[in-house]
């Protein structure tokens, strides 16, 4: 999907209008956070990470708790095993 924006002045600063089609497709809403890269000649935008609140993650607790095994590598100098 690709559009034409144009920059416009906005107080001090410039800024684009985001078409609401594309808002839509990123499920994009007014007052979320944008994440804002310059890479190559493009500018990126994408949402920024949100932390869950603890009452989000409990919600989503289903009970189960998954504990993996994790390699810390060889040991280096006089770690005790």
């Amino acid at each position: 999907m690709s559009e034409q924006v144009m920059i416009r002045p906005w107080g001090n600063s410039q800024g684009i209008r985001i078409p609401k089609s594309i808002l839509e497709k990123l499920n994009i809403s007014i007052s979320d956070t944008l994440q804002l890269d310059v890479r190559d000649d493009a500018i990126v935008l994408k949402k920024a990470f949100k932390h869950k609140s603890f009452e989000e993650r409990l919600a989503e607790y289903n009970g189960k708790i998954s504990v993996g095994d994790f390699d810390w590598g060889e040991p280096m100098g006089k770690e005790l095993i």
